[in-house]
């Protein structure tokens, strides 16, 4: 029976992308080891979308007000790479995760699968 999953970032510098897992988002955590942290992150949600080109997977954060997130987020020091745009299925921006490339952040407009039981 699946348990959970485990998500993995790759990052060029890991321990600045896990010092912003922790110190920024404040994600709980547990370390594996010498300092190998894993995060606890919150309820998550898998989808299928169909491709007519390479086969790809996308990390999204999901927050209840984008606008407001955003701004939490530039105060703590959060670079965005990407301005707040409308993608009719919620609100979605991206920000830069230090030593790890960039994430997705967005406002979902559709029911979600994060409360079901």
């Amino acid at each position: 029976m699946i348990i959970g999953a485990h998500t993995i970032v790759y990052a060029s510098d890991a321990e600045a992308a896990r010092a912003f897992f922790r110190d920024v988002l404040g994600l709980s955590h547990v370390d594996a080891g010498d300092g190998w942290l894993i995060f606890k992150l919150p309820p998550g949600e898998l989808a299928a979308h169909p491709t007519g080109g390479p086969v790809q997977h996308e990390l999204y954060l999901m927050c209840d007000d984008v606008r407001a997130t955003v701004e939490e987020l530039t105060a703590k020091g959060v670079e965005f790479t990407s301005g707040i745009t409308d993608a009719g299925w919620g609100l979605i921006t991206t920000l830069k995760v230090p030593g790890a490339g960039e994430l997705g952040l967005y406002e979902p407009r559709h029911p979600t699968a994060i409360d079901l039981v």
